[in-house]
């Protein structure tokens, strides 16, 4: 199955007991899931009621909907999903129920690949380690998720806090624990330093480690700390900047760059072709952030716009809609953008 023929599987619904236009009971036969389900105090119940605007009132292992046809059908969606993730033994945390509710609201108009057909079940795609499993939470990330499984090569461009650097390395987790690949090899371009670690105190992985935080905090929390620091001994899991990827041939391997917006389009280029047999690379970034010298051209920028429609490459694109972080994070960045499609009148004009 190729890249563009992803179908969900069928979701095993809570049976509705009665129903009319914007009335239904919805029942559950495990009265104990029924109970992780609804969350304590019935929270995840009442954090849909916010989020909808409806009339959600549990009894027992059932629980009566009422409110507008369009957001009462939500509901049903998100419990239906978020049912099926605790059948299956996953848990529902609040930001589980928030991801639930986002992609019941975009059902119907859902990110999707190009020849999956709508459906009016929806199925959240999965990462799963020994540790954890992670459950898209927006449709953006159902597509970026699905990508990542598909495609040999895969930019996940957007703005800060929509999951695109975390999805990448569980996935790297992932294909590590499957066998699919021999070693992960994490870097990001240290523009801060120019690039000219020799200054810094410490060995090579003392001084990219600032850098690297948020691949490392990643890593943490989709592997054992234990294994990840024998795993990075054995070298099985490299951390380098980019600027160490020259020369090399990167196969059975997945290779993530992070914070691509900052490389130039001649490191995009040399970090791209690096690409050996059996290897998998992703390109993460926020065009929208470049802190290069001005007058130079983010190689991320480039690369988009000539790789659009190469085979095996895949694109996705996250919008401040699709920020999973604190809510005024997202209110941040449309704050932002909106500045930056403002002229600034203070600024000489015909430079």
């Amino acid at each position: 199955m190729n890249a563009h023929e992803l179908v969900s599987p069928p979701s095993r619904q809570p049976r509705p007991a009665a129903t009319d236009a914007n009335h239904f009971v919805l029942t559950f036969e495990n009265n104990r899931i029924a109970g992780e389900l609804f969350g304590q105090f019935d929270q995840n119940l009442k954090l849909l009621e916010q989020r909808l605007n409806i009339d959600v009132r549990p009894r027992g292992n059932s629980v009566a909907i009422t409110g507008d046809l369009v957001a009462t059908n939500q509901a049903r969606r998100a419990l239906d999903m978020l049912y099926e993730r605790l059948l299956k033994g996953g848990t529902v945390e609040v930001s589980d129920v928030e991801g639930a509710i986002r992609m019941a609201m975009a059902a119907d108009d859902q990110l999707i690949l190009p020849t999956m057909e709508r459906k009016a079940k929806i199925s959240m795609a999965q990462i799963s380690t020994r540790k954890k499993t992670i459950a898209a939470r927006t449709p953006t990330q159902d597509v970026y998720m699905r990508a990542l499984e598909q495609s040999e090569l895969v930019f996940g461009v957007g703005p800060a806090g929509t999951g695109k650097t975390y999805l990448a390395v569980a996935h790297a987790a992932q294909l590590l624990e499957r066998g699919a690949v021999d070693r992960i090899i994490l870097s990001r371009p240290a523009v801060e330093a120019g690039e000219r670690l020799g200054f810094l105190p410490g060995d090579m992985k003392e001084k990219v480690d600032p850098y690297l935080r948020p691949l490392y905090d990643a890593l943490y929390d989709m592997m054992p700390g234990d294994k990840v620091e024998r795993a990075i001994q054995a070298g099985v899991i490299e951390i380098a900047p980019l600027a160490f990827m020259r020369g090399r041939t990167l196969a059975n391997a997945v290779v993530i760059l992070d914070e691509a917006q900052n490389t130039t389009t001649m490191q995009m280029k040399m970090f791209l072709t690096r690409l050996g047999e059996k290897g998998r690379m992703i390109v993460t970034g926020d065009p929208s952030q470049v802190d290069l010298p001005r007058g130079m051209k983010s190689g991320l920028v480039d690369a988009l716009q000539i790789l659009t429609d190469v085979e095996g490459v895949s694109v996705v694109r996250f919008k401040d809609v699709d920020v999973v972080r604190h809510p005024m994070v997202a209110r941040i960045v449309r704050a932002y953008e909106a500045q930056t499609a403002v002229p600034d009148e203070s600024l000489p004009r015909g430079n």
